[in-house]
Protein backbone atom coordinates (compact mmCIF):
# COMPACT_ATOMS: atom_id res chain seq x y z
CA UNK A 1 0.00 0.00 0.00
CA UNK A 2 0.85 3.86 -0.67
CA UNK A 3 1.49 5.87 2.15
CA UNK A 4 -1.90 7.68 1.35
CA UNK A 5 -4.21 4.16 0.95
CA UNK A 6 -1.87 2.88 4.53
CA UNK A 7 -3.62 6.40 5.92
CA UNK A 8 -6.83 5.16 4.65
CA UNK A 9 -6.47 1.74 5.57
CA UNK A 10 -5.98 3.28 9.51
CA UNK A 11 -8.92 4.97 9.31
CA UNK A 12 -11.11 1.75 8.13
CA UNK A 13 -9.58 -0.24 10.92
CA UNK A 14 -9.96 2.40 13.51
CA UNK A 15 -13.64 2.50 12.27
CA UNK A 16 -14.17 -1.15 12.50
CA UNK A 17 -12.71 -0.82 15.71
CA UNK A 18 -15.38 1.33 17.01
CA UNK A 19 -18.08 -0.72 15.77
CA UNK A 20 -17.29 -3.89 18.30
CA UNK A 21 -16.88 -3.91 21.46
CA UNK A 22 -13.34 -3.49 23.01
CA UNK A 23 -11.95 -4.28 26.12
CA UNK A 24 -10.42 -1.80 28.48
CA UNK A 25 -7.05 -3.62 28.62
CA UNK A 26 -6.85 -3.31 24.80
CA UNK A 27 -3.88 -1.69 23.66
CA UNK A 28 -5.63 -0.20 20.49
CA UNK A 29 -2.38 1.15 19.02
CA UNK A 30 -0.54 -2.15 18.77
CA UNK A 31 -4.05 -3.76 17.26
CA UNK A 32 -3.56 -1.37 15.04
CA UNK A 33 -0.03 -2.11 13.78
CA UNK A 34 -0.67 -5.82 14.14
CA UNK A 35 -4.07 -5.86 12.08
CA UNK A 36 -1.87 -3.36 9.07
CA UNK A 37 0.92 -5.43 9.34
CA UNK A 38 -1.29 -8.43 8.53
CA UNK A 39 -2.86 -6.73 5.16
CA UNK A 40 0.11 -4.28 4.38
CA UNK A 41 0.18 -6.46 1.01
CA UNK A 42 -3.66 -6.34 0.34
CA UNK A 43 -5.83 -3.72 -1.91
CA UNK A 44 -7.54 -0.52 -0.38
CA UNK A 45 -10.09 -1.64 -2.05
CA UNK A 46 -10.26 -5.33 -0.79
CA UNK A 47 -9.69 -4.47 3.06
CA UNK A 48 -12.45 -2.13 2.58
CA UNK A 49 -14.79 -4.17 1.18
CA UNK A 50 -13.94 -6.92 3.93
CA UNK A 51 -14.41 -4.59 6.67
CA UNK A 52 -17.57 -3.19 5.47
CA UNK A 53 -18.91 -7.11 5.13
CA UNK A 54 -17.85 -7.41 8.94
CA UNK A 55 -19.20 -4.21 10.18
CA UNK A 56 -22.72 -5.26 8.08
CA UNK A 57 -22.39 -9.10 9.51
CA UNK A 58 -22.60 -10.40 6.08
CA UNK A 59 -18.96 -12.77 6.76
CA UNK A 60 -20.35 -16.16 7.39
CA UNK A 61 -18.98 -17.28 10.20
CA UNK A 62 -18.12 -13.91 11.82
CA UNK A 63 -19.17 -13.02 14.81
CA UNK A 64 -22.02 -10.08 14.69
CA UNK A 65 -20.63 -9.06 18.33
CA UNK A 66 -16.95 -9.38 18.61
CA UNK A 67 -14.22 -7.94 16.07
CA UNK A 68 -12.51 -10.39 13.49
CA UNK A 69 -9.14 -11.30 14.27
CA UNK A 70 -6.48 -10.39 12.04
CA UNK A 71 -6.77 -14.03 10.38
CA UNK A 72 -10.13 -13.55 9.84
CA UNK A 73 -10.16 -9.75 7.95
CA UNK A 74 -7.45 -11.78 5.91
CA UNK A 75 -9.11 -14.61 4.84
CA UNK A 76 -12.42 -12.14 3.67
CA UNK A 77 -9.73 -9.26 2.13
CA UNK A 78 -8.79 -12.79 0.05
CA UNK A 79 -12.29 -13.31 -0.49
CA UNK A 80 -13.15 -9.93 -1.86
CA UNK A 81 -9.78 -9.59 -4.21
CA UNK A 82 -10.97 -13.16 -5.53
CA UNK A 83 -14.66 -11.86 -6.09
CA UNK A 84 -13.31 -8.65 -7.43
CA UNK A 85 -11.12 -10.58 -9.50
CA UNK A 86 -13.41 -12.76 -11.15
CA UNK A 87 -16.06 -9.88 -11.96
CA UNK A 88 -13.33 -8.17 -13.68
CA UNK A 89 -12.46 -11.66 -16.01
CA UNK A 90 -16.13 -11.97 -16.33
CA UNK A 91 -16.78 -8.37 -17.10
CA UNK A 92 -13.61 -8.55 -19.87
CA UNK A 93 -14.86 -11.67 -21.07
CA UNK A 94 -17.91 -10.26 -22.24
CA UNK A 95 -16.59 -6.97 -24.05
CA UNK A 96 -15.53 -8.56 -27.08
CA UNK A 97 -18.91 -10.21 -27.23
CA UNK A 98 -21.35 -6.80 -26.66
CA UNK A 99 -18.42 -5.27 -29.26
CA UNK A 100 -19.29 -7.54 -31.88
CA UNK A 101 -22.46 -7.60 -31.97
CA UNK A 102 -22.72 -3.53 -32.38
Amino acid sequence: MTAAELQQATKALAAMFSCFPQSALTDVDAQLRGYLGAVRDAELADLTAAIQRFVRGEVKGGSAQFCPSSAQLCIEVRERKTMRELMARRAAAQMPAKQAIA
